[in-house]
């Protein structure tokens, strides 16, 4: 059966058709409706219409959403897009499509597409990373999410930096009322003040680097090391086969060289065989993994 998958973001709806052998038979993408839950759910019904329209059949739906919908109350907890947070986007999305949908985090649908065929096929353990805006990340074990009692399982953005050195601690304050999150040191925006916050975006200073500016190339030697220690936590704790990179600052070359160099200093083993890889798929995992979200026997 075909898969309909769907990326529902703060600033676009991305939509897929993916065949049983995960070749792509339908893409759209529309901006992302604002400020209102009534209008996203309208708007993702209409995405599956026109994909079934489209392909002239009915299909699966899976969908990668910012944040998780909480265990314990069926509402949208964690989300950056607020108007999602504290409705049972679940039941309103099954009510209005008619038929069961399967939700996920993005970062949880952006590891299993790259575990399912991208850079982390075939290994059994796979922790996907999302270093973008934020940071995010997800774990997918022997094919399958793990999703956790807590629905919080990969949420290593919101710990916070290990060893920490100089200035780092107690660390900038975060949006989850903490201070010294991963997210805000190993974001974009934490590579722009370890610029010292004359860039406008990650992407400025990590190109001004590859000019050869010398104060750009010493905020990504920093970021380096702060992203190889706090990799290191997670292997100390999860021991993945392979850790895959997504999100814009995965496009900084330095980082599959110099991260593995780095992190054997913080990892309690006398060596380390993770492998650190550049995802497969790119900004389409999040909306692939959204479509995996259904096995292929469904």
């Amino acid at each position: 059966m075909m898969r309909i998958g769907i990326d529902l973001g703060g600033t676009k709806i991305e939509t897929i058709v993916m065949a049983p052998d995960g070749s792509e038979r339908f893409r759209r993408r529309i901006d992302s409706p604002r400020g209102s839950y009534e209008i996203t759910v309208a708007a993702i019904r209409e995405r599956v219409a026109a994909a079934e329209a489209a392909i002239g059949a009915p299909a699966t739906v899976g969908i990668g959403m910012p944040g998780i919908v909480s265990p314990a109350t069926g509402l949208v907890k964690n989300a950056n897009s607020t108007w999602l947070i504290g409705h049972p986007l679940q039941q309103d999305l099954n009510r209005a499509l008619g038929r069961d949908v399967r939700l996920a985090n993005d970062a949880n649908c952006f590891a299993l597409s790259e575990a399912a065929d991208g850079a982390g096929a075939g290994a059994r353990v796979v922790f996907g990373v999302i270093l973008g805006t934020g940071v995010g990340g997800g774990i997918v074990v022997d094919g399958s999410v793990l999703v956790g009692p807590n629905a919080i399982a990969g949420e290593w953005g919101h710990n916070p930096l290990p060893w920490p050195e100089g200035e780092e601690y107690p660390g900038p304050d975060c949006y989850c009322g903490r201070r010294g999150c991963n997210e805000m040191f190993l974001s974009g925006g934490g590579l722009v003040r370890a610029f010292g916050g004359t860039a406008d975006t990650a992407q400025d200073v990590a190109s001004a680097a590859a000019r050869g500016d010398a104060r750009a190339i010493a905020a990504i030697d920093v970021h380096t090391r702060r992203l190889a220690r706090a990799l290191a936590a997670v292997i100390n704790v999860l021991d993945p086969d392979v850790i895959v990179l997504g999100g814009g600052l995965s496009n900084v070359d330095a980082f599959y060289s110099r991260v593995p160099q780095l992190w054997g200093a913080w990892i309690f083993s006398d060596r380390v065989d993770t492998r650190l890889v550049r995802a497969k798929h790119g900004d389409s995992s999040g909306v692939r993994g959204a479509a995996w979200l259904w096995p292929s026997s469904s």
